[in-house]
C-alpha cells in the first residue's frame, strides 16, 4: 500500500515540478505558457515517460525471466 501513496505522491510532485518548469523557463527562450498549458504540456511528458518506464520494465523483466530460466537448465 505504502509504495502506491509513494509511487502516486511523486507522479504528482513530479508533474507539479513540470509544469513550474514550463512556466519558469519558457519564457527563457521566448515562449509562454499559461498554467493550463503548463499543465498540459507536463501531462503528455508524464504519459509518455510512464510508458517509456512501463515498456522498459518489460523489457527487462522478460529478459530476467529468460536468463533465470537458461541458468535453471544449466
Amino acid at each position: 500500500m505504502i509504495d502506491g501513496v509513494e509511487a502516486l505522491t511523486n507522479a504528482a510532485v513530479g508533474l507539479a515540478v513540470s509544469a513550474l518548469a514550463v512556466l519558469l523557463l519558457w519564457p527563457l527562450f521566448g515562449w509562454q505558457a499559461s498554467a493550463p498549458q503548463a499543465a498540459g504540456v507536463s501531462a503528455v511528458f508524464f504519459a509518455l515517460s510512464a510508458a517509456r518506464a512501463y515498456a522498459l520494465r518489460r523489457l527487462f523483466r522478460r529478459m530476467e525471466c529468460r536468463d533465470h530460466g537458461n541458468g535453471a537448465r544449466s
